[in-house]
């Protein structure tokens, strides 16, 4: 049994409407109780990452009927289990949960979370802090590296390259041989990728960018590129790369439609894919993602690292998101529960 004393009603943060951060108030709930496979978190940390800031506005693949509790991913330990064995053992764990499926967001002092996807056991050595952002960044970076291998692939694009996402794509990019060119858009983020080992940096403000883009693709044969602003720059990355090149786009942070020309499809057999995170983890078999997963949680503290730039306690999470806005760049900002 759990010695922690698990309260009546604990603290939440609500979306009242998909209109920002400022639908969102802090509550008061009763704490919910575990079904069937089910745990209950008691949730430590949370991160604030992009696809929170788009599912504040409605952009998010889902967009669930006002109002909901946001947070994509946090950390915490399982003080209470519900029927079921698989649920008995996860009880007194640290733990990695997701903020999709049963339980919904996160950014909840105590969260309800089915065993089969919903939670997942973090190293003893790992802390809560880098536990909370071990699920979206480094699952995703993995991904792309297995996307890439499995093309054989010896070099891609990887645009918003200075993001947490984007330094550790370069970073287990590196160690498996493959060559990055990193698109970012102000000369701070290309002397920081430089500085931490990048090779080709380039500044999308730049006047000869869409020159030097060309070059760098077809020198070092990158035929396929990832994708996290859309808008006019999915066009400048597909036109700079050689024929029957790809490129896969996983996010929207110009808040753009993505722009393509249509010769590139016609005439150069180039592609536009996408890609999103809950539906590829459930295409791969519980084998490989396990696999993944330990993989990652070995790598958590040095390819797959995060780091964490400030914590707000959760009643701040406007604050937080604000400072978020203003500097993407540089760290993670964590939202302490409790």
């Amino acid at each position: 049994m759990s010695k922690i004393k698990i309260p009546d009603t604990m603290m939440v943060a609500v979306l009242n409407s998909y209109s920002g951060p400022d639908a969102i108030t802090i509550e008061e709930r009763p704490v919910p109780k575990p079904g069937k496979n089910e745990v209950l978190v008691k949730v430590a940390y949370a991160p604030i990452n992009p696809s929170d800031l788009a599912t504040l506005h409605g952009f998010y693949g889902f967009k669930d009927p006002t109002p909901i509790v946001p947070g994509g991913e946090g950390s915490g330990e399982v003080v209470a289990a519900g029927p079921g064995l698989m649920a008995k053992n996860f009880l007194g764990k640290k733990v990695a949960c997701t903020g999709w499926g049963v339980g919904g967001g996160v950014w909840s002092e105590y969260v309800v979370k089915s065993v089969k996807g919903g939670v997942l056991s973090l190293n003893k050595s790992l802390s809560l802090e880098q536990g909370a952002m071990s699920f979206i960044n480094p699952l995703t970076a993995s991904a792309f590296i297995d996307i890439s291998k499995k093309a054989g692939q010896k070099a891609i694009v990887m645009t918003a390259a200075a993001s947490s996402l984007g330094r550790m794509v370069n970073r287990l990019g590196r160690s498996e041989g493959i060559q990055i060119v990193n698109i970012v858009r102000r000369d701070q983020q290309v002397e920081l990728l430089k500085s931490q080992g990048a090779d080709i940096v380039l500044n999308s403000t730049a006047s000869d960018f869409e020159q030097q883009l060309h070059d760098a693709c077809h020198q070092s044969n990158a035929h396929l590129a990832f994708d996290a602003v859309a808008g006019p720059l999915t066009n400048q990355v597909i036109k700079a790369m050689p024929e029957n090149s790809k490129v896969i786009v996983f996010s929207s942070l110009s808040k753009q439609k993505v722009e393509v020309s249509p010769d590139q499809f016609i005439f150069e057999n180039k592609r536009v894919d996408g890609f999103w995170l809950g539906p590829w983890i459930s295409n791969q078999g519980v084998f490989k993602i396990m696999g993944l997963w330990k993989r990652a949680q070995k790598q958590m503290q040095t390819s797959l690292k995060s780091e964490v730039r400030k914590i707000y306690p959760l009643q701040e999470v406007k604050e937080a998101i604000q400072e978020y806005y203003q500097q993407m760049t540089g760290g993670k900002f964590l939202l302490k529960m409790s």
